[in-house]
């Protein structure tokens, strides 16, 4: 198969995981034989500091032009401590995302059994632990209309039917794939957005009779994810309430270094870890590029490469058996890998499989 992938390396940490994560796509190429044609484009506020834009044109047609993005993450100090700055990286990704037509946000959330020990929950609630967040990603307050002066604010929580159908659509789709549960989360009992989303969910409970369909309101849908886990096997959410649950959910694998998301929709795919640019990190070679790598598998499972996909998830988790581990997953006593050697231990491992 030949691929072009548009690789969109970021911020802080972006840069170091990202070139593991080509590097790892590499080797799968080479393995099977597959031809991948890489352009690099700029964004975040990497893209601010050179042309005054967190997603120019430029990377829009890039990404616009190639089978699939590769994303790493963007953010910086300077911007976030900044409430009167106009242009912030952060908004380079909603425009990608908005530009590309990318309304589905799928973050797939689990537990890795050597790392148990490293979540914030008990082993008991978190052990099993396997569902998929489904973020709906180009409506709701982060795209609605939004005005501040210095008494008032306000952000538009805006959605229409055909919105609210196309993502509820994939929620069932993908609760047919794997364990026919689906629940969807709103705040029906308070917002009329949540009211809309409620009703168009019912409307077509019908039409996915082998699907069990669970309603919960938001607040509950936190406290449950965190008292249990297992009860969950897909989610199907709005966008806001989607981003904070979905960083809620990396907490029970125990590391957001671990998790990676797919961003689908109308027009060219994106594939990138949930977690952030790190910039205090940057250039330590400490961060953990799991997630990235665990990107591209779901890249070429996308593309209907599952085979190749499989390797890589093979190759993370001997990885993680083998204790070659970046410092925040470490066992007490065990050897130090940074960013670099992760990556070169796992393509050596794909290699000579």
């Amino acid at each position: 198969m030949k691929l072009k992938i548009a690789v969109l390396s970021g911020d802080g940490i972006g840069p170091e995981i990202m070139k593991q994560g080509v590097a790892v796509m590499d080797a799968i190429a080479e393995k099977y034989g597959h031809e991948v044609e890489y352009t690099e484009a700029i964004c975040g506020a990497h893209a601010i500091d050179m042309v005054g834009d967190p997603f120019p044109e430029q990377t829009f047609n890039t990404c616009k032009d190639a089978d699939a993005v590769l994303f790493a993450a963007v953010g910086d100090p300077k911007y976030d401590n900044d409430p009167t700055s106009k242009v912030r990286p952060e908004q380079g990704l909603l425009a990608m995302r908005k530009g590309l037509g990318l309304f589905a946000n799928i973050r797939p959330v689990q537990t890795f059994k050597c790392l148990l020990h490293k979540s914030p929950l008990k082993t008991e609630l978190v052990e099993g632990a396997d569902f998929i967040c489904i973020r709906e990603l180009t409506g709701g307050m982060y795209f609605g209309e939004k005005y501040q002066d210095n008494d008032k604010a306000y952000d538009t929580n805006y959605y229409t039917r055909p919105e609210i159908e196309r993502i509820l659509k994939v929620g069932f789709d993908y609760a047919r794939q794997r364990h026919h549960h689906l629940t969807v989360v709103d705040k029906a009992n308070i917002l009329a957005s949540s009211r809309l989303w409620r009703q168009i969910a019912k409307e077509m409970e019908p039409s996915y009779p082998d699907v069990k369909v669970d309603y919960m309101f938001v607040d509950n849908a936190s406290m449950r994810m965190i008292a249990e886990p297992t009860f969950f096997d897909v989610i199907v959410t709005e966008n806001t309430f989607g981003d904070i649950l979905t960083d809620e959910g990396s907490c029970i694998s125990g590391s957001m270094g671990l998790l990676p998301s797919a961003s689908t929709g109308e027009g060219t795919p994106v594939f990138e870890p949930v977690h952030g640019s790190w910039p205090q990190a940057a250039g330590q070679n400490i961060a953990n590029p799991l997630a990235q790598i665990l990107s591209v598998a779901m890249m070429l499972e996308y593309f209907g490469l599952i085979e190749e996909g499989k390797l890589v998830r093979q190759a993370v988790d001997a990885s993680l058996d083998a204790n070659v581990r970046t410092p925040e997953i470490q066992v007490e006593g065990g050897a130090h890998y940074g960013t670099k050697e992760v990556g070169e231990w796992i393509v050596n491992w794909i290699r000579k499989k």
